[in-house]
């Protein structure tokens, strides 16, 4: 099997995003039904082990990718970098190389994106971006599995984003430009995306000021906390993003069948109302349970067993 590693979706590209989703839709119908902690029936990575490093706290990426290497026949070390070496000033490169006599996998949840990059560039295992400052590109792999489950083609696709321009919108907009989307962001002045992050989108992304310019039309709604964990400033922030806030009339605004989605957590009354978020539109507990289904054909894919 042929070791390779998933910082960003680019490293898959869009056959590989293309042939992960087909997967990922297999798997989770074939294991309907059964008890969480069942072994899918072919058991494709029995035998292999996952490592998870967490520098930053964690509920979906922790549980999910726990589940979906157990699913998957496999078993998972955790460790918080509080309790290893790493946080006591041991290198990204000097870990890399140790985990990797140990485990089969690495999946490193930090702030800098350097560091995956760092990690992976030592490491003689696979490394999974599991959320760095700069990309999320397993939230976006359950992101894209869900809108095509909502029956939705992602060519041609209209997606809006409301609020900051941050790391999730980076991977939004890298997908738009690998499978052929179209994504209207509107963020404020002093929380716009990179220019590099809009410019990898091929041009199928586009930044405005007026978020309902962004939402008309749309058939995807999305929108992200807008304090993020240990973020400064939060007062100044939420006074600039308010006007953002997902509500039902701009939810209007969107085509009539539009769905909503977030990545949770949500703080409802800031980013969105609580009659957008748990309303009918909303699709995010499917899209928080599609992180499980995603990443097992993320992890596939690491070790060459598809696409």
């Amino acid at each position: 099997m042929n070791n390779r590693h998933f910082l960003n979706l680019t490293d898959a590209g869009p056959d590989g995003v293309a042939a992960m989703l087909a997967d990922a839709l297999d798997r989770k119908a074939a294991r309907a039904g059964f008890p969480k902690g069942r072994t899918d029936a072919d058991a494709p990575l029995a035998g292999h082990t996952l490592a998870m490093v967490f520098e930053k706290n964690s509920t979906r990426t922790r549980f999910s990718f726990d589940m979906a290497i157990r699913q998957l026949g496999g078993t998972s070390i955790v460790a918080d970098a509080g309790s290893m070496q790493l946080g006591r000033g041991e290198s990204i490169a000097d870990t890399a190389r140790v985990l990797s006599g140990y485990v089969d996998a690495i999946m490193i949840r930090t702030d800098d994106h350097a560091k995956v990059e760092e990690m992976a560039h030592h490491a003689s295992v696979p490394v999974i971006n599991g959320l760095t400052d700069a990309s999320h590109p397993c939230q976006i792999m359950a992101d894209l599995l869900t809108i095509i489950e909502s029956g939705k083609a992602l060519p041609g696709l209209k997606v809006a984003w409301l609020g900051d321009g941050n790391n999730v919108l980076a991977s939004i907009v890298e997908a738009a430009g690998l499978m052929q989307f179209d994504v209207v962001a509107a963020c404020p002045q002093g929380f716009q995306p990179e220019e590099e992050a809009i410019v990898r989108a091929s041009g199928r992304a586009r930044v405005v000021a007026d978020p309902r310019e962004a939402v008309e039309g749309a058939d995807i709604i999305v929108t992200d906390t807008w304090i993020s964990m240990g973020q400064a400033n939060a007062e100044s922030k939420l006074k600039a993003l308010a006007p953002y806030q997902v509500d039902a009339a701009l939810m209007a605004l969107a085509r009539p069948n539009a769905k909503f989605l977030h990545c949770l957590p949500a703080h409802r009354g800031e980013e969105v109302t609580p009659e957008v978020i748990d309303g009918p539109q909303s699709l995010i507990w499917q899209e928080a349970e599609n992180r499980l289904h995603a990443q097992k054909s993320v992890l596939r894919w690491c070790f060459g067993q598809i696409g």
